[in-house]
């Protein structure tokens, strides 16, 4: 079964603050659906520069929802059945290197999860697949952000680890040292399963990692105020708006977006013969698994 083309729906999942973006129009909060539970919060649906985009509040809005009890299934789920093509996702991390001060934005391309307490697939029982996370981010979508932060003069590394803990409690000093001899850059609570949901559901996905403040290993972080670090998220999600404005243009008219191997992650991946999959299971997964499932 081949991949069809599918025209560009930009996603982007993050705080509230991202989605004040000066010239999105037609502007709606629209109600999320989901076969996975509620999303969680409504999806904000408007355009930019001419672009379709979809926004929705990782925590919800008002940062109602811990990072354990945030349904990445159904966020994943919603924005596939709104017809999301390219999700970019942005957070708040702390830094595991000295040269990745706060402030700083980190294009991440490798995680590893530490996460214990949620759901980490779509699949299961009845039918089951494997999808591939040698690489867990879309290197397109990577590309485009790299280029949208030049233009925009915001300092962004391309490339780095995040290191994906449980939560809601900060590591301690063993672990953030053990994370630091991993050669992880930053640390999060948020991405994990995030990215493994979006690969399962065929999106293309970035993740931009926005650092707030250094891990409890630097020998200069109990100095550091609250205020210091309120400021500093300020000013990322100013930065984190002009990071998305500048990325719209280039993912417009993206002639390298309908061959991208994102848009085929479930090529190969599903095992269960069909005879023997449990059409529960098959309705459940009409949205995120539907061009595999289609007679």
């Amino acid at each position: 079964m081949q991949h069809s083309a599918r025209r560009t729906l930009i996603g982007i999942i993050g705080g509230s603050g991202i989605y004040d973006i000066d010239g999105l129009e037609d502007r709606q909060w629209v109600k999320a659906s989901s076969s996975f539970g509620e999303p969680s919060d409504d999806i904000l649906t408007g355009t930019l520069l001419g672009q379709p985009m979809a926004f929705l509040p990782r925590h919800g809005r008002g940062h109602k929802i811990p990072p354990s009890e945030v349904n990445y299934r159904a966020n994943i789920d919603a924005f596939k059945r709104m017809g999301v093509t390219d999700l970019i996702s942005l957070s708040a991390v702390g830094s595991l290197k000295e040269t990745l001060a706060p402030g700083r934005f980190v294009i991440v391309d490798q995680f590893i999860d530490r996460t214990f307490a949620r759901e980490k697939s779509f699949f299961g029982r009845g039918l089951v697949a494997h999808v591939s996370m040698a690489h867990p981010v879309c290197s397109r979508l990577g590309d485009r952000l790299q280029q949208a932060a030049a233009v925009a003069g915001i300092d962004a590394v391309r490339g780095g680890t995040y290191l994906a803990m449980e939560g809601p409690q900060f590591s301690s000093l063993a672990e953030s040292n053990l994370y630091r001899q991993w050669g992880c850059d930053v640390i999060g609570m948020t991405n994990m399963p995030e990215a493994k949901l979006a690969r399962e559901a065929e999106l293309c996905y970035a993740s931009v990692a926005m650092v707030t403040d250094y891990d409890c290993w630097h020998p200069e972080h109990e100095h550091v105020t609250v205020e210091q670090i309120v400021g500093v998220l300020v000013a990322n999600a100013d930065r984190g708006r002009a990071l998305v404005k500048a990325t719209v243009p280039l993912l417009k008219d993206d002639a390298q977006a309908a061959g991208c191997g994102c848009r085929s992650a479930l090529q190969h991946a599903l095992i269960t013969a069909p005879e023997a999959r449990d059409p529960a299971m098959v309705e459940k997964l009409s949205a995120v698994a539907g061009r595999m499932l289609q007679p």
